[in-house]
């Protein structure tokens, strides 16, 4: 081998050398750099798993998780022996998540006909990004099971209820109605409402990528608490025959509205609260709302004559007089610049104070009240109750309106004595005439008689307020005196029963023109009555607005009054006393 040959090979063998340490310093380059990069994806995993990953694993089961709540069933409204007048039934509401929804058009066009909607309207409602909307409220489970079956990615149900009125527009007012968000809105639905509500529970569960519950998964429920029981005192059969007897009265006199007010005077619980015309709270929307409105108890008036019942038990309980006084009663009496008469002219009369209060009487009672001066009969006005609220916890109830005694005018003192210049309600005028069946024991009306909790516990109201407004002894004379308004040469005869002793009042109030402040020509003609008058078990109070066929409460109040206390006393079983009404003298000689 030449030494120019030898050569060559060194140099090849440098060179060789060369490229072999090059080889080597990008290798060893290449692992150090995937030893950094397998060092960020280390560090990057155990940033995940060990620093984050409780964070990110609960953000991916928040992801995962559904939370829907549970409503409460709401309790129901009964009558006083436990039959249902406003229950609760099972309904579901559908609902979606529009992220979830593939397809709105198809899904659209398969619930449309199950659902009785626009498919487009549907459709339109399915599209977004809207994680929750409601589609249907309040559907049946059946309606739902129908939906189910279809198994449409991103629908959904929710546990609700629907309010249901079995017996329709039976006792509508007092029980009220609700709304489409399932709260209170009229009534003792209203009133109740958060008691009746109950509490609302939830429920979370994990959910798969079809929206279905994982049986596996997570998941939490805190049940709901259901609504109490609302027992209210009145009687659904004496409630019907009181609601079809005025009903008939309005459309017969071509009245603009009617009343019933049933009480039992020892309790003061009522037993039927009755006006026409009515509503079905099935329907809410398909009435005007003064028919949903509860006029025995948010209407006032000015009570006209049957007022004279306070009046005159005041005069007889300050023993100004008895029901055998003389009142001698002139064709008119002056007093303030003004000249008072009664309904139908006369010329003088020698009435006793029983026949001022079976003639009705406007001087006679006039006359009467003067011997005890208006600052008694104001108190004695309300100690009957009046200007006062009931008790009840009725919303949009009024407490009518009595005067203070200072701000009294001159005319003042005779008006109000015969039933003008202070305003009542119904119930309030009942509950007058239940004081004198009471033995003059006023008993704070009452529509509530338990509330029944959902363990079965009952919870009875508290007793109602008692207050004596007047004696024993004249309420009894007062009972006589109301007898011979219905006897003969009274002005209620068609107030009579065979067989019981019935007792009563007739009004004919003048309606006040709420443009003028005067009095207008329309009347509320009534007939506030109790049997048997002997020994009162019922009190019946009757109240026909804007009559224009007939005019008085004897003609028109007093009917309506028999039918139902006729039903009533048979309902109830209460017999009659056997003994004879006392014959009252109403005038005297000379």
């Amino acid at each position: 081998m030449t030494r120019q040959q030898h050569g060559r090979s060194l140099g090849d063998f440098g060179n060789e050398r060369i490229k072999l340490g090059s080889t080597r310093k990008r290798g060893t380059a290449l692992i150090l750099v995937s030893t950094l990069i397998l060092m960020v994806f280390a560090a990057r995993l155990v940033d995940l798993q060990a620093v984050q990953g409780s964070a990110l694993a609960s953000a991916a089961l928040d992801q995962r998780l559904r939370t829907i709540e549970l409503p409460a069933e709401r309790g129901s409204i009964l009558d006083s022996s436990g039959e249902p007048l406003a229950i609760t039934v099972d309904a579901k509401n559908v609902t979606a998540d529009q992220t979830m929804v593939t397809d709105p058009i198809a899904v659209a066009q398969a619930l449309s006909p199950i659902l009785g909607a626009d498919a487009d309207i549907l459709a339109n409602r399915l599209s977004g990004e809207r994680r929750f909307i409601y589609l249907a409220k309040e559907v049946t489970p059946e309606t739902w099971e129908q939906i189910s079956a279809l198994r449409l990615p991103g629908v959904f149900s929710q546990d609700t209820s629907r309010r249901i009125y079995p017996a329709g527009d039976l006792a509508a007012n007092v029980i009220g109605f609700v709304g489409n968000e399932g709260s209170g809105l009229g009534g003792y639905e209203y009133a109740f409402n958060e008691d009746l509500s109950g509490t609302p529970g939830k429920s979370t569960y994990e959910r798969g990528p079809g929206g279905r519950a994982i049986p596996t998964g997570s998941s939490v429920r805190v049940d709901a608490q259901a609504g109490v029981d609302i027992e209210l005192t009145i009687d659904r059969d004496i409630q019907y025959v009181a609601q079809q007897a005025i009903a008939e009265a309005v459309e017969s006199s071509g009245a603009s509205d009617g009343t019933v007010v049933v009480m039992n005077p020892q309790s003061g619980q009522i037993l039927a609260l009755a006006t026409a015309p009515t509503f079905d709270p099935n329907y809410p929307t398909q009435s005007s709302q003064k028919n949903m409105n509860n006029r025995p108890l948010t209407a006032a008036f000015e009570p006209g004559s049957i007022s004279k019942v306070m009046t005159l038990a005041a005069v007889i309980n300050e023993g100004a007089a008895t029901p055998y006084t003389p009142i001698k009663v002139p064709p008119t009496l002056n007093r303030g610049d003004k000249d008072f008469r009664d309904p139908s002219p006369h010329g003088t009369l020698n009435l006793t104070l029983s026949g001022v209060m079976a003639k009705s009487s406007n001087i006679g009672t006039i006359l009467a009240a003067e011997r005890i001066g208006g600052k008694k009969l104001s108190r004695y006005l309300k100690k009957f109750g009046i200007g006062q609220p009931t008790g009840l916890g009725f919303p949009g109830e009024t407490s009518g309106f009595v005067p203070e005694y200072k701000d009294w005018s001159p005319t003042s003192f005779p008006t109000i004595a015969f039933g003008q210049g202070l305003s009542v309600n119904a119930v309030q005028v009942t509950s007058v005439f239940s004081t004198i069946a009471n033995d003059g024991l006023r008993v704070e009306p009452s529509l509530v008689k338990a509330i029944v909790h959902e363990d079965g516990s009952i919870e009875e109201p508290k007793a109602p307020e008692t207050t004596r407004v007047v004696s024993r002894d004249t309420a009894k004379q007062v009972r006589a005196m109301l007898e011979s308004v219905v006897g003969e040469g009274g002005t209620a005869t068609n107030a009579r029963i065979p067989g019981y002793r019935v007792g009563g009042k007739t009004g004919t109030a003048q309606v006040v023109d709420a443009r003028t402040g005067g009095y207008s020509n329309q009347v509320i003609a009534s007939f506030v009555g109790m049997a048997p008058a002997d020994n009162p078990q019922l009190v019946v109070g009757v109240f026909v607005s804007q009559p224009q066929s007939g005019r008085y409460g004897g003609e028109l109040g007093a009917p309506v009054f028999k039918k139902v206390s006729s039903y009533a006393l048979g309902a109830l079983e209460i017999p009659p006393t056997g003994s004879k009404a006392p014959k009252l003298a109403l005038t005297f000689g000379g």
